[in-house]
């Protein structure tokens, strides 16, 4: 049996060869997290994470897997990629203010410095609330994590790589909107052909170049690279067509009630107003699954059971999942994944040593 010539990441540890305290702040941070949820009246659920349909983002990988029984029936099951459809069901029980820390999945991305195929995520619902109150959350959540880590500085400063960000409220706020004039020079109220202004600005296209692929060309490299780099940025307000599960703004159509939370450039948080309009959120599944077939992605059935639940009546909401790795990065001050995780992806499944 051939003996890996790299060390392992607990390898490293045992040898003194890399410093463990990167990973083992994660405990502290999720404590950190549990208590702040339980202290302000929120009940801990746990959903499965294996399931029959999981999400519908078109540009999602999934992992496929069989389930089989001892009568000798097969169904096949997927590794969600978030826990999203079982806890909105719960909000729909009447279950109340509920959060969540758990395994997600995502599979078909390349492991990168913000990237694992199998990752924690924290997900957090609030019945008879907006995406506003989601920002307030962020905000508190964030401080009663700098006050567990450092309780001696009262200043509520991060710094991440050479980069001090202020913690102390009120964070910015950036509409969508604001954020493309601001960083791209583009009005997206008057970019009706945004695949023409992504052409004109450089970015290679072809002729089945969508709207939304122009748009991610812009953000990516013009605009996320900027945000939460003095204090955490708070971008709302998306296009209606990059939020399939959030509500429309009562004042304009167009506009959907979603943000993200961004810090030192890095993207933390996706928040929405939840859309409970059953029959919209049926429509909207349903052409997001013709999308994935389109692209040729995994196909599956929309999750009936999730629509039943807005059927019967879930209260209007806010939900929002969180990175809890790129978290522990943040307050870590490290600058990949891996350095948070014992056992990253790349290396269980690196290539085997030839033993000859």
């Amino acid at each position: 049996m051939p003996i890996p010539s790299e060390p392992s990441t607990w390898e490293k540890v045992r040898l003194g060869r890399t410093p463990a305290e990167s990973r083992l702040l994660r405990e502290p941070i999720v404590d950190a997290i549990r208590a702040h949820f339980k202290g302000n009246g929120f009940r801990e659920v746990e959903t499965p994470l294996l399931v029959g349909r999981p999400g519908m983002e078109p540009y999602l990988d999934v992992f496929q897997t069989r389930l089989h029984t001892v009568r000798g029936e097969q169904h096949v099951a997927y590794l969600t990629t978030s826990p999203e459809y079982a806890m909105k069901k719960l909000l729909a029980a009447g279950i109340g203010p509920i959060f969540q820390i758990c395994k997600s999945f995502r599979n078909g991305e390349e492991v990168s410095a913000l990237h694992n195929p199998e990752f924690t995520i924290l997900e957090w619902y609030r019945p008879r609330a907006d995406y506003r109150s989601l920002m307030t959350d962020c905000e508190a959540l964030f401080q009663t994590i700098a006050r567990v880590l450092a309780p001696d500085r009262p200043d509520q400063q991060l710094v991440y790589q050479g980069k001090r960000v202020d913690l102390t409220v009120p964070w910015e706020r950036l509409s969508v909107h604001a954020a493309f004039e601001r960083y791209a020079g583009v009005d997206l109220n008057q970019s009706s052909d945004l695949v023409e202004t992504a052409h004109r600005k450089g970015y290679a296209g072809t002729s089945e170049t969508t709207w939304e692929q122009a748009y991610h060309l812009i953000f990516l490299n013009e605009i996320e690279p900027w945000l939460g780099q003095v204090k955490p940025t708070i971008l709302y307000d998306y296009p209606i067509g990059l939020a399939a599960l959030a509500r429309p703004s009562p004042t304009n159509p167009s506009i959907a009630e979603r943000f993200e939370l961004y810090v030192a450039g890095m993207e933390l948080a996706n928040a929405f107003s939840e859309l409970v309009d059953p029959v919209e959120q049926s429509r909207r599944l349903h052409a997001e699954r013709a999308e994935r077939r389109q692209l040729g992605k995994t196909s599956y059935d929309v999750d009936d059971d999730f629509i039943r639940a807005l059927s019967v009546g879930m209260p209007e909401s806010a939900g929002i999942a969180l990175g809890v790795d790129r978290l522990v990065m943040l307050f870590a001050d490290v600058p990949s994944i891996r350095d948070v995780l014992w056992f990253p992806a790349d290396e269980l499944f690196r290539a085997p040593v030839d033993d000859g």
